[in-house]
């Protein structure tokens, strides 16, 4: 320690310190508004011509960014424009379900370089946990990005809610075998450390504020309905987890209780019981429906005036409808966006909003999502995008922390 009291190595260190704080300015500006030139990050930042000059430098050396193009017209000479080296950093997107294992891969600026989806095949999690790596090894291969590329970051969406206390997730309801701790073992091993298990239903609706009706609002309920029944909350433009992120586990609603079976109530909760899309196939066969049944044919069949279809699938948005009434009293949204397989059934909708309007106090507007099959995966390059980001911000912070230590 100096006479002064202050640390000499600490005041050596602040110049570095500060060349990362502003080589990090930059790197959002090149990535929220580029290909931007030199001129505009310093407008845009306030800083000096020969700081920006020094820090683009730096950051084109560590292939963070890089020249493609430049501006003319203007007086002088032409100014290099710059913009994120795209194969800076790359994420995988994966989605895990009962039915499908879907993916995509997308670069550090967001744009997909490959999207892919298989039927699942396999009844056990080991095997399915190997098929989603070999469903990101083809991904891998169609964008022509090597595994072992400098920073790649994946996202699992999954059903169910990590237990940190058993290092598993729990209450994934319609996957067998997928609560044990063995499974998140074998995703990180498959992977690296280096991979995040997302709710699959928050990643839609983070998907539905970025690129879907989220847009529009602020306040919004995305709500997924199909082989599972699940929600994700987006309260103040921020998606909301709860304490133990379990918000949005409205399967367990105790809705339906004495239609259900207990033992589906126990393993999958009370709505997924009665409302899923195995439960909408049980109650057409009840009504007397033959051959190949699935949620599918029954809600085509009620398009076509089937009555016995017809009184299934308004039982269906009858349950739906009471458990929106319960988060509309709760939230009060301003939106509420139905996915899944039944969620965006052409008309469902309408047929949900028109039962809400008889048990709740406020009709907020009901939406099918837009998004499709790929909410999931959209979600999970979204949040890995922001992911990996901070991750390449923490790596410049720790390049002058190891500078600081030698």
């Amino acid at each position: 320690m100096s006479v002064s009291g202050v640390d000499p190595g600490a005041v050596a260190a602040r110049p570095q310190l500060i060349r990362a704080m502003n080589e990090q300015l930059l790197l959002e500006h090149v990535r929220l508004a580029g290909p931007l030139a030199r001129g505009d990050l310093v407008r845009l930042s306030g800083l000096s011509k020969p700081t920006v000059a020094l820090a683009l430098e730096t950051l084109e050396r560590d292939a963070l960014v890089q020249v493609v193009g430049r501006r003319t017209g203007g007086r002088g000479p032409a100014a290099a424009l710059y913009e994120i080296r795209r194969d800076a950093g790359f994420v995988l997107g994966l989605d895990v379900g009962r039915e499908y294992v879907r993916g995509a891969l997308a670069d550090l600026t967001g744009a997909v370089r490959a999207r892919l989806s298989r039927r699942a095949r396999s009844a056990s999690a080991r095997a399915r946990v190997a098929e989603l790596a070999s469903l990101a090894d083809e991904l891998l291969l169609t964008a022509g990005v090597r595994r072992s590329h400098a920073i790649l970051h994946t996202v699992v969406g999954s059903p169910g809610v990590l237990d940190p206390g058993r290092a598993a997730l729990t209450m994934v309801g319609n996957l067998p075998g997928w609560e044990r701790p063995a499974v998140l073992s074998e995703i990180r091993r498959m992977f690296g450390e280096s991979t995040a298990i997302e709710n699959d239903i928050d990643v839609a609706a983070v998907a539905e504020r970025d690129h879907g009706h989220g847009r529009e609002v602020s306040t919004f309920a995305f709500v997924s309905v199909g082989t599972g029944i699940g929600m994700g909350l987006v309260i103040d433009g921020k998606l909301h987890r709860g304490a133990h992120g379990v918000a949005g586990e409205i399967a367990y609603l105790p809705l339906g209780l004495l239609e259900a079976d207990a033992r589906e109530v126990r393993r999958r909760g009370a709505l997924e019981a009665v409302a899923s899309s195995a439960a909408v196939v049980r109650a057409a066969r009840t009504q007397g429906l033959r051959g190949h049944v699935s949620a599918r044919t029954v809600f085509a069949a009620a398009a076509h005036g089937d009555a016995r279809a017809r009184r299934v699938v308004e039982a269906e948005a009858d349950l739906v409808a009471r458990a929106i009434a319960s988060i509309v009293v709760v939230v009060d949204p301003e939106l509420v966006v139905l996915g899944g397989g039944i969620g965006r059934a052409p008309g469902f909708a309408a047929e949900v909003a028109t039962r809400l309007e008889r048990v709740a106090p406020f009709v907020p507007e009901i939406r099918a999502s837009a998004l499709g099959e790929d909410a999931v995966v959209d979600g999970c390059l979204a949040a890995g995008t922001e992911q990996l980001w901070e991750r390449v911000i923490r790596s410049r912070g720790q390049r002058v922390s190891r500078r600081d230590t030698r």
